[in-house]
């Protein structure tokens, strides 16, 4: 038997088995995860939340001192322009808005990721800067989609679902008015970058580069603050330096250095 013709069963099995490898792969993707928490946020303001109210603009990038930042979603409306951060996570979920770091927890698996509300305060503020909006004027909401349960009390802009369209409507103020709205919208449209694949590009190269350039920072993995370099005062280790948690004594968190 011609050797190729052993090989050509298991030749059929891989030509179905790399694309699905493939395709799982894509399925577990940041990037994957994160269209798709945009995609459950789009569709859910479309289908509940008036489009003559509400004015939904997707990807927004702006530029800033440091290079650019971009929002999710914005939604203007009379009552105010809603800033929309969104996470596709599972697991439990820990973290309060002073915490600089919150932890998602996933069986025995534990990690931290940066305190969404910290993270939309700099597109609020971008906003601000280019639509000269006070505080009043403008909402951060941080919702988060996938099978996430909260395991500590949440602001009540910080939401799972669809509960960030009761937040938005549960805001029945005016604030703006309808001119005011419609000038809104068009400074955002003309600030904006030209929503497109190579913006998104660069904006993430941007990121990178921030961070990179950002002083390595340590974290307890206790509570999320700053480890700082200690020196022993007394006792046995006298003299010996190590990582010690900048939240002493509410944490006793030792680390040794590297």
């Amino acid at each position: 038997m011609d050797f190729s013709q052993l090989l050509k069963p298991a030749l059929d099995v891989l030509w179905y088995l790399v694309p699905l490898l493939l395709f799982t792969a894509l399925l577990k993707s940041p990037w994957f995860k994160g269209m798709l928490g945009e995609f459950v946020v789009n569709l859910s303001a479309r289908w509940f939340l008036d489009k003559e109210t509400y004015h939904l603009i997707r990807n927004v990038t702006l530029p800033t001192l440091d290079g650019t930042t971009q929002i999710d979603h914005v939604i203007v409306s009379r009552f105010g322009l809603f800033v929309v951060e969104t996470k596709n996570m599972k697991g439990w979920i820990f973290g309060s808005p002073q915490q600089k770091r919150w932890t998602q927890k996933i069986y025995k698996h534990t990690q931290q990721f940066q305190n969404p509300l910290h993270q939309n305060y700099k597109h609020l503020r971008t906003l601000q800067g280019l639509l000269d909006l006070t505080d009043e004027q403008i909402h951060s909401v941080v919702v988060f989609v996938g099978s996430s349960e909260f395991k500590t009390p949440m602001p009540d802009n910080v939401t799972q679902g669809g509960g960030y369209i009761r937040f938005i409507k549960s805001k029945r103020e005016p604030v703006l008015t309808d001119e005011q709205v419609q000038k809104m919208i068009r400074r955002i449209q003309s600030g904006r970058l030209a929503p497109s694949v190579r913006t998104h590009q660069d904006h993430v190269r941007n990121v990178r580069q921030i961070v990179s350039n950002r002083e390595y920072e340590r974290r307890c993995p206790k509570c999320g603050s700053l480890m700082v370099e200690r020196e022993a005062k007394r006792g046995a280790q006298k003299g010996r330096r190590f990582w010690g948690c900048s939240n002493y004594p509410k944490c006793w968190t030792v680390l040794d250095l590297d």
